[in-house]
């Protein structure tokens, strides 16, 4: 009696993940986190990267902004100032202009419409931009988002990245940054306050290439100095 020989089963093949990661410096996402769990309202900021590797973030930077549970609204001057701040570090827009980071107190990490249009509005004229959203807990979404030739977007992993050397906790720091730039306003949430995440004459209708233009430095100073004037 012939005994029939078991094959073993062949074990389908692991796709490979060949989209960009998203990656994030230890100290930037334990900063990231304490801004997240430090309040009760959305956070937001950007995302300050290598020159040779855009997409790993070194630093999370806020500058002042009002904020609710639901909605932020950054205010243009401190924008402006953070611009030129990063220029006078000799750092290229691609650098800090690009990755937009912020939190969701709630459970999910969704974008909701007011993300969507926000993205659409400020970062549709930038060659390319992230949106990362980080709810409370724990739960992330990041989308990478092309706006030259024919565009495209997708969603992206995360990943805190240990491999290069990074810094210690900064607490005090962070704090002392938390109580200058977020002033939580609950007439945000009910609408008594208007305003979008960032007033179009500040960006205006040149759009940010990697390339920074000449012109573009002159822009950031003249908008400052006449708002210092009003």
């Amino acid at each position: 009696m012939k005994r029939s020989i078991r094959l073993p089963r062949r074990q389908p093949q692991t796709e490979i993940d060949n989209r960009p990661v998203l990656r994030f410096a230890p100290t930037a996402w334990a900063k990231l986190l304490y801004f997240r769990d430090r309040g009760e309202s959305e956070i937001g900021g950007f995302g300050i990267t290598l020159a040779d590797d855009l997409l790993r973030i070194e630093e999370f930077c806020t500058v002042r902004h009002q904020t609710s549970i639901a909605t932020i609204v950054f205010d243009d001057l401190a924008v402006a100032d953070f611009f030129e701040a990063q220029v006078d570090r000799g750092r290229a827009p691609a650098q800090f202009a690009r990755i937009w980071l912020h939190t969701h107190p709630g459970t999910s990490p969704l974008p909701s419409g007011t993300d969507e249009e926000t993205f659409e509005r400020v970062f549709g004229r930038c060659d390319w931009a992230v949106m990362f959203i980080i709810a409370r807990g724990g739960r992330c979404y990041a989308r990478l988002r092309f706006n030259t030739g024919p565009g495209g977007q997708l969603e992206i992993p995360v990943a805190v990245d240990y491999r290069l050397a990074f810094g210690p906790s900064a607490q005090e720091a962070w704090e002392a940054e938390y109580l200058a730039n977020v002033d939580f306003d609950a007439r945000l949430q009910i609408g008594l306050l208007q305003g979008p995440f960032l007033e179009d004459e500040l960006w205006g209708e040149q759009a940010f290439s990697d390339d920074w233009p000449s012109d573009q430095r002159a822009f950031l100073s003249e908008e400052r100095e006449a708002r210092d004037e009003r």
